[in-house]
């Protein structure tokens, strides 16, 4: 499945947790409804994944952590928060060059209707 295709299917799958549990919840909750989801769909998905920084060509464990990544594509960060802020975009863009990664998104489901939580972030990985 391309990026694009599988984001969409992403959406989908946090639209109906959003719907199902409203805002106001931990992200822990929205992430195991969303795995949920995602796996009724049929969606491979990986959550809390460590993520190293590589420093002088050593990988060292600085405590990041991956909230879900699906199909080895893309990553998902979710947040239940009055708002996204910008240390939420920086830390987003940080895991996809940390990770290699071309796409992620930034799901907040601490808001009335789930399309003001997404933030869909595209990484260009060439030079």
């Amino acid at each position: 499945m391309d990026v694009n295709t599988l984001s969409n299917v992403i959406i989908g799958a946090a639209i109906d947790v959003h719907k199902a549990l409203g805002p106001g919840l931990l992200e822990s909750a929205y992430e195991t409804c969303l795995c949920h989801e995602l796996g009724i769909r049929g969606v491979e998905y990986r959550k809390q994944i460590n993520l190293p920084v590589e420093y002088k060509d050593v990988q060292l464990d600085c405590g990041y952590r991956l909230d879900i990544l699906v199909e080895d594509k893309v990553v998902v960060e979710l947040k239940s928060v009055e708002k996204i802020l910008p240390i939420h975009d920086a830390q987003l863009l940080t895991y996809l060059k940390l990770g290699g990664w071309h796409l992620g998104m930034i799901l907040n489901f601490n808001v009335p209707l789930l399309r003001y939580g997404i933030k869909r972030k595209v990484l260009n990985l060439k030079g």
